[in-house]
């Protein structure tokens, strides 16, 4: 509108072209020194939402003229056109600056893509800054998808199950107060007016194809049961109808996890020693000092810390067993990572507690606690997991007896720990109930002779059955 009437000004036209409607006099004369003056002054704020404050115009007179202007608030009453009052709004409203993009964010080295799973929030939705708005599934963790800043989510570019790479924008976000939310209905009231009165026209050509599409069905009613009654037979089996299956995708873990497991049946020369443990020792251990444990470091006193401490032991005097076979050279480990096979309700985890030779219980089950949360949220993160020398699998939580677990890629071996049972054992001649528990090693028989595996067993049911064994290290 500044544009329109600088240029009429310029051009001399009169109050009345310019306006839409005469204006009234108020000054007899004006020069054209005072017209040059005050052309340039400021005539109007506007914004998205229309006219806020109008001054200076009262000065403002026309070339050629002389006549001079009403005060402000009488030339806008005059003025009745709203198609200028549109165009001005929309050229001042916020564009591109009041937008920003949400993008999948760097997942990881090894991860170059993953799959769109789910929405947090809908469009209309107000976020804040770094709040979660999706989510990414990967072929380890899931990664959230965090609004940049604070705002109204407009729309999203990405649909649930699209698979995505880091630097990939999935939605739009308003910076704006209002954001999307007051526009949405504006645009769609003068849609469905105009498509008022387009019905008829639209009726009209509607009718022609769907007189087409019921007509094909109807001629091929008729073929669809004929083929079906010569392919049953008397012995063939009657399968249930699809309606009462359901198929789902696999998620990228479920995926991910079932490679590795094949990939290490195809790999390696796998094979499972077995042993068995009293626990009795170690039972008694955590009973007579379970409270003054918690007291004193604020965690309780498990299982999982006595078979960890016993599985460093056990790694330190079978270094093979911690070693890995990379092409044809053989790679020992001066480190012990102890990687904690953990269920979760999207799939199997392994979570690393790193360097664990250098933690004492106390550290080793605050370790594995936050970790196993973490696992159970879905806020573990891929550092947390990565590497690992040696893996523990403990079946017993679910109640399993006996199993043999598959080596985790590319570690070497993996020890699975099982329920405690009592069952009648001799002892001293005697025969009493023990708490027993039955544990398995399955190593890569390639690397790992059948000698270091039992040894390797062996020295576990030895640390577990008397811990005393730790401080003496014997």
């Amino acid at each position: 509108m500044l544009g329109a009437l600088r240029r009429k000004v310029a051009t001399g036209g009169s109050s009345a072209s310019v306006l839409g409607k005469s204006l009234q006099v108020i000054r007899p004369s004006v020069s054209a020194s005072r017209v040059s003056s005050n052309v340039g002054k400021e005539i109007m704020f506007l914004q998205p939402r229309g006219i806020v404050h109008v001054r200076n115009f009262s000065h403002l007179v026309l070339p050629g003229s002389s006549a001079g202007l009403t005060k402000t608030r009488d030339v806008i009453s005059s003025i009745q056109s709203e198609t200028i009052m549109q165009k001005s709004c929309k050229a001042f409203s916020s564009g591109d600056g009041d937008l920003v993009d949400a993008v999948v964010p760097f997942m990881g080295e090894s991860i170059t893509d993953g799959t769109l799973a789910t929405f947090l929030k809908k469009p209309g939705d107000r976020v804040a800054a770094d709040e979660p708005i999706a989510q990414i599934e990967t072929d380890k963790v899931t990664i959230d998808v965090v609004s940049p800043q604070d705002g109204v989510i407009q729309e999203y570019v990405a649909k649930e199950g699209d698979t995505v790479e880091p630097g990939v924008k999935i939605a739009i976000i308003s910076k704006s107060a209002e954001g999307a939310a007051p526009a949405a209905p504006a645009e769609k009231k003068p849609e469905k007016a105009a498509s008022k009165p387009s019905p008829p026209l639209e009726s009209a050509k509607e009718d022609k194809p769907k007189a087409k599409v019921e007509a094909s069905p109807a001629v091929e009613k008729p073929k669809a049961p004929a083929p079906s009654p010569p392919k049953r037979t008397a012995t063939e089996p009657v399968l249930p109808p699809k309606e009462r299956e359901r198929r789902v995708p696999m998620t990228r873990l479920r995926k991910r996890v079932a490679t590795r497991l094949k990939d290490s049946q195809n790999t390696f020369a796998m094979l499972t020693t077995f042993n068995e443990v009293d626990m009795t020792n170690l039972m008694k251990l955590r009973s007579d000092y379970k409270d003054a444990f918690v007291e004193k470091h604020g965690v309780k006193l498990g299982f999982m810390s006595g078979f960890v401490k016993a599985a460093v032991s056990a790694l330190q005097h079978q270094p093979i067993v911690n070693a890995v076979i990379d092409g044809d050279d053989i790679i020992y480990r001066d480190y012990i990572d102890i990687s904690i096979a953990v269920g979760t309700p999207k799939g199997l985890v392994v979570p690393v507690v790193r360097d664990a030779e250098k933690m004492n219980f106390a550290e080793i089950e605050k370790t594995i606690n936050g970790l196993a949360k973490k696992a159970t949220d879905g806020t573990i993160s891929i550092d947390e997991m990565a590497g690992g020398s040696f893996t523990i699998s403990n079946g017993g939580v679910y109640g399993s007896l006996l199993s043999t677990p598959i080596i985790n890629p590319p570690q070497s071996a993996i020890l699975g720990m099982h329920s405690i049972v009592s069952r009648p054992m001799v002892v001293g001649g005697n025969v009493v109930p023990r708490p027993m528990m039955y544990i398995a090693l399955t190593y890569d028989h390639r690397l790992i002779d059948g000698r270091e595996a039992v040894f390797f067993l062996r020295r576990i049911k030895d640390i577990v059955e008397d811990p005393r064994r730790l401080l003496l290290d014997v």
